[in-house]
Formats: structure tokens, C-alpha cells, sequence
């Protein structure tokens, strides 16, 4: 009796449908949105899109657990919205996951709107930082069922899909209604969630070759992403969103085998060339040294090459050493500021005069360093900025850097930042749409015009003539000079976002 009340339960798990969806936002704008993964928020003409990680393994554990899951990423396709939403009525999904972020909240309001209109018996949960930051927001302004608080999207789909077909108890960070009044399960917690419990991604259910060419990431392709933690083993910079996601104390990592499982699945079964790991900041000491030893033991070293978010100050010449044997490229660093004042005030955790020393140690040991730099603190003045531009000029002609992002910072809630702004009179708006880059959020001493000539600035004026003898002697064989062609293009069109 007991193995068909069994069978019974998997058949009735197998017709319940989960669509991870991201609906199109060209309706809105004509630039793609940068939407899962980013730290900030932003429109953008390059084109570029990234292998949302954390959903994709979403996806993987629903699936092992016997649901049928849809794989609806439209922004990543290029459809159209009257297309995704036909595609989405036919499939008559029983649960709809929309990640969303503060410049894009309302836009997701009004297609969930749109959606119950003609699904008015799927059931719809958003998630990302913003919910979790303001969870009853989206119940007054729209018609979603749910509101996942906290950023382990898997764990926590995969419960309320048994909550919604096995009345199991619902995890602990949902907002609901019920009889006009909201509820909550309770304050999210992550610490519970054991990472080395998730499957190996299925990599063909999330479609990963979308995302595996038109990224700058990348220098070989086909690429892919994964997470070797969730985020950041600091995870204090008032700034990024991802504190709200992954409040201090819950950095964990998977195991050292995990990980390596992941990149030999993209190895073998998809002849991927290189991976970005987009952890916050990739896992350092004991487990570093560990997962360098063992690429090199297994000579995966040979076979792909990896690229990471990495921290100043955190590694010494050894670990250089160790990564660029193990088949380490990439390293994103951001620098945000030359100003310490501003580090101190963002609470990056850094020092100015790590730079040039971890710079020198990653060209030595023939690694591509790329920084990331922010500007329009309530605080910084236009020589702050000017020591930032001299700076990331002298990096470029040094040859110790390889590329750039430049930005304008935005505060989004839930963050530090948007706290302290919020508390010292420093933010011009709360219209959510508003805080997409496109103009400065806090009360600066610069214009709008000003910041972004500033931003065109910084990236103008790293190309010097010694950066460009740089690039071309860097040219060994046809795949280099192709990639130096790829980024030229996307650089062209990287600095439409801020025209």
C-alpha cells in the first residue's frame, strides 16, 4: 500500500509544472537588462548575458525532486513579450519564479498582472533583493502569491513546490496573503541549507548554451558559469545588494569535490573552454590551495581556463603562483575607488596600496586582471573622481590591467548605503524606475551630465598609445587577435550606456 501512495505522489509531482521565468523588458526598453547575478543593476547595448547560477540549480533540484520544470528565460532569447506570453499560456505553468530588482520591480508588477489575467490559476512567487528588502511591497502592488525573502532560490522553491502539492511546511522567509491579511513563515535563514545537498547542474534543462558566447567574461568559448559559494566571505560593502541576499554569516562554500564535479560536467559533457566562477569573492586558504592542488592532479588545468571575482589584499605571491598553474586567467577585482576615504565609507575592507602590489603579482604570473570602478558617492568631490580616472590610466599604461567596467552607484534598499542615504536626506527619489544607472540616485556635488562625462572619461582614457602597443603584442595567434576584435566591439558599444 505503501509503495502506491508512493507512485501516486511522484505521478501527481510530475504533472506540476515550475517555469523559471524571466519575461522579456524590451515592451520598456530597447537595451537588454543585466538582471540576475548583478550586483548592480543595469541597462545595457553590449548585448551581454549571464547564466543566472542559482536558479539554474533551482531548476536541477526541482527536477530531481519530480517536477516538470519549463526553462523560460525571453530576455536571454530575444523574444518578444507578446510571444513569451503566449508561449507561457500554452504551457500553463502551475508555479511561476520571476527573479526582479529595484529599476525593474514595477515593470514585473504590471506583467504579473498581466499574467494572472490570463493564468488566474498559476500560482506566481518573485524573489530576489529588493523583495526581500521590502516583501509586502510587491503583495500591495500586484497580484504575486508569494515573495521568496533571502537568495537560496533552490532550497526554497523546492519547498514550497511540496508546500503547494504535499502541504509539507513551507520554509521559513515567505510572504503571502490570505483573507486580505499578510503573512510570513518566518525570518529567512540559509545556515540550514547545506550546499554539497544540491545535484550537479543539468546544464541542457537551462539551456546554457545561451549564455555561453556573448559575454566578455569569456576569452574562450564556449563558456559557462558556476558558484563555488554563496557570496562573499566578506560580505560587508554597503553598497552591494547581495548583503540583503546573504546577510553577514551565511558565506558557505561547497566542497572542493563539488566543485570540481561541475567543471568536469561542463568539460565532458559540453566542451566548455572556460568557466567564470561568480561567487562574490572566490573561496580563499585552505580551500583555494585545495582546489588548485586538485585541478592540477586532475589535469583539468589543461583542458579549461577559469575566471573569478577576486579581492585586493587577500592573496599572497604563493597563491598567484598556484592559481595561474591551475589554469586560473581571469580575475575581477573591484577597485570602486583610489579615494580610501571612500573605501572606509563603503566599508570595502581594502587598502590603496594593495593595488599595485596584487596587480604586479597577477601579471607576473601571466593572469588578466579586470578592475571595476564606481562613482557618485554623496561624499566624493570631482578630485576624488580625477584621482580614480588618473589612477585606472596609470594601471592600463603599466600594462597591469586588461579591462574595465565603470559605473555610477547606485543604493539600493535593504543595502547599507541605502540606509545611511535614506537617513541623512541623501537620496533625490524613491521612484524605483529611476534607480537604473541612467542618472545619479544620492545628492552629489556633480550633475547627472557630469557623472557620465566622467564615466566616458574613464573608459577613454585608458586607451593611450602604450595600452594599444600593449594589446598588440599580446597577440600570439588568430584566437587572440579574434578576442581583441570581440572587445573592441563591446567596448564601442559599452560606452552607449552612459552617451
Amino acid at each position: 500500500m505503501k509503495s502506491i501512495k508512493k507512485q501516486a505522489t511522484i505521478l501527481e509531482d510530475k504533472n506540476f509544472s515550475v517555469s523559471i521565468s524571466y519575461p522579456p523588458l524590451n515592451t520598456y526598453r530597447k537595451e537588454k537588462p543585466f538582471l540576475s547575478q548583478n550586483r548592480q543593476f543595469q541597462w545595457t547595448n553590449t548585448n551581454n548575458v549571464i547564466y543566472p547560477v542559482i536558479p539554474a540549480y533551482a531548476a536541477t533540484l526541482l527536477q530531481k525532486n519530480n517536477y516538470q520544470v519549463i526553462w523560460d528565460d525571453a530576455i536571454a532569447e530575444n523574444l518578444t513579450f507578446r510571444n513569451w506570453l503566449s508561449r507561457l499560456i500554452k504551457n500553463k505553468p502551475n508555479l511561476i519564479c520571476i527573479e526582479s530588482k529595484t529599476p525593474v520591480i514595477k515593470y514585473h508588477w504590471k506583467i504579473i498582472n498581466q499574467i494572472k489575467t490570463k493564468l488566474p490559476k498559476s500560482t506566481i512567487v518573485l524573489m530576489g533583493d529588493h523583495v526581500t528588502a521590502l516583501p509586502k511591497e510587491s503583495l500591495f502592488n500586484s497580484k504575486v502569491d508569494y515573495v521568496l525573502t533571502g537568495g537560496d532560490y533552490d532550497f526554497m522553491l523546492l519547498s514550497l513546490a511540496n508546500y503547494l502539492t504535499k502541504k509539507t511546511k513551507l520554509d521559513s522567509g515567505f510572504y503571502y496573503q490570505k483573507n486580505n491579511n499578510i503573512y510570513n513563515s518566518g525570518k529567512f535563514a540559509l545556515k540550514h541549507h547545506n550546499l554539497n545537498d544540491l545535484p550537479i547542474i543539468n546544464r541542457t534543462l537551462t539551456k546554457w548554451q545561451l549564455y555561453a558566447y556573448n559575454n566578455t567574461n569569456y576569452k574562450h568559448t564556449p563558456g559557462s558559469y558556476i558558484m563555488s559559494a554563496r557570496d562573499c566571505w566578506w560580505g560587508k560593502c554597503t553598497f552591494c545588494s547581495w548583503t540583503t541576499l546573504f546577510p553577514g554569516n551565511s558565506y558557505r562554500t561547497f566542497s572542493v569535490t563539488h566543485t570540481i564535479k561541475e567543471i568536469e560536467n561542463l568539460i565532458t559533457n559540453f566542451g566548455v573552454k572556460e568557466v567564470f566562477d561568480d561567487s562574490g569573492t572566490l573561496p580563499v586558504g585552505q580551500w583555494l590551495n585545495d582546489f588548485c592542488l586538485e585541478l592540477i592532479k586532475r589535469k583539468i588545468n589543461k583542458k579549461i581556463k577559469i575566471g573569478c571575482n577576486m579581492r585586493f589584499g587577500c592573496l599572497n605571491e604563493r597563491q598567484y603562483r598556484l592559481m595561474s598553474q591551475a589554469g586560473f586567467r581571469f580575475l575581477l577585482y573591484g577597485l570602486e575607488s583610489s579615494s580610501q576615504k571612500t573605501l572606509d565609507k563603503i566599508n570595502k575592507n581594502s587598502k590603496t596600496e594593495y593595488v599595485l602590489s596584487d596587480l604586479k603579482l597577477a601579471k607576473k604570473y601571466h593572469l588578466e586582471p579586470h578592475i571595476t570602478i564606481m562613482i557618485g558617492y554623496p561624499w566624493e568631490t570631482k578630485n576624488d573622481i580625477e584621482n580614480t580616472l588618473n589612477l585606472s590610466r596609470q594601471l592600463f599604461h603599466q600594462g597591469l590591467v586588461d579591462s574595465m567596467q565603470a559605473t555610477i552607484v547606485i543604493p539600493y534598499p535593504g543595502t547599507p548605503l541605502f540606509n545611511y542615504c535614506k537617513k541623512n536626506n541623501f537620496l533625490k527619489t524613491f521612484d524605483w524606475n529611476k534607480y537604473d544607472m541612467s542618472q545619479s540616485i544620492m545628492k552629489t556635488s556633480l550633475s547627472d551630465i557630469e557623472l557620465k562625462k566622467y564615466i566616458q572619461r574613464l573608459y577613454i582614457g585608458i586607451i593611450t598609445p602604450q595600452f594599444l602597443l600593449n594589446k598588440i603584442k599580446s597577440v600570439k595567434n588568430f584566437s587572440d587577435l579574434k578576442t581583441h576584435v570581440f572587445y573592441t566591439y563591446k567596448y564601442l558599444l559599452k560606452l552607449l550606456d552612459f552617451k
